[in-house]
């Protein structure tokens, strides 16, 4: 490669290394997702997506946790990608089609003249049984309100999967005082989690959801697309919460709303910046 064109974006403070590559020409391996990901020596950022062209959809989006690993959907990303195909000209629709590892997903885009200011993603319907998140055990058995051993402590947890697999712990007391760094990654690499997961922390407060979250593969981040439904939908399971909510995290808030036809998220998408990386850089990091 001889350059590398990018744009960084965010969705309540969850962050994207954008890169518009329709024919699939780029070579991407997991060390320079990784590298361009890093906060000091690279742009930084909790993931890379790669927009493509798809057969079967508008585009494809090929997502990377800030570690390298593809993971198969982001509640957050996709709304960037949203932003960036219909402000580049790549569509003059305002409801697209998008393949993701974790299926087809529709995109509703809410603009001011040419500009998205913010996007509806329909995340599709939540699974709850074992073999569905996927979570050790007999594959027909959930795993809600259930008590689970982190940190020293027995918390309650609720496992669902949005696309991919969340464990949503219901914890007391002021959300910044959660142990997140140090439970998380505990969880994260259980046992009862055959391809790990992510965690989301919730204190309900009159009413309120308010989350922190630690991701697989990347570590606490501002929020979470995906983690914002399941919190959703976990709550509402225990009856703790209507079926639409506002989910607060500290990057901002997110709209979530549960149908019988699916999941439905809102949120903003900001773009930060676009630029060209150093090709002296990127022949050092890129694959020969």
């Amino acid at each position: 490669m001889a350059e590398l064109k990018l744009g960084k974006y965010h969705g309540t403070g969850n962050d994207f290394v954008m890169i518009e590559d329709p024919d699939g020409e780029i070579s991407l391996s997991e060390r320079l997702v990784a590298a361009l990901c890093d906060r000091r020596f690279g742009v930084g950022a909790d993931g890379l997506i790669r927009v493509m062209r798809a057969d079967d959809a508008d585009f494809f989006m090929d997502y990377y946790n800030a570690d390298g690993s593809t993971a198969e959907m982001c509640g957050n990303g996709i709304r960037c990608l949203g932003k960036l195909v219909f402000e580049h000209g790549l569509t003059g629709k305002t409801e697209i089609a998008v393949m993701t590892r974790a299926g087809l997903k529709h995109l509703s885009l809410h603009t001011r003249g040419s500009e998205v200011e913010s996007v509806t993603v329909d995340m599709g319907h939540p699974a709850f049984t074992k073999a569905e998140i996927p979570m050790r055990g007999p594959a027909w058995e959930t795993f809600l309100e259930q008590p689970i051993k982190a940190g020293g402590m027995t918390l309650t947890g609720s496992a669902v999967s949005m696309g991919n697999p969340h464990l949503v712990l219901f914890v007391d007391g002021d959300p910044e005082q959660v142990e997140v760094e140090r439970i998380g990654p505990e969880l994260e690499y259980s046992s009862m989690f055959p391809e790990r997961t992510n965690v989301e922390f919730v204190v309900i407060s009159d009413g309120q959801l308010n989350a922190r979250v630690w991701e697989r593969g990347i570590g606490e981040t501002m929020a979470c697309g995906t983690g914002a439904c399941a919190v959703l939908v976990a709550a509402n399971e225990a009856g703790l919460a209507p079926a639409r909510a506002d989910v607060r995290f500290p990057g901002g808030v997110l709209d979530v709303e549960r149908r019988d036809d699916g999941v439905l998220l809102t949120g903003p998408a900001v773009r930060v910046f676009e630029g060209t990386l150093d090709p002296a850089w990127l022949a050092e990091t890129a694959p020969s």
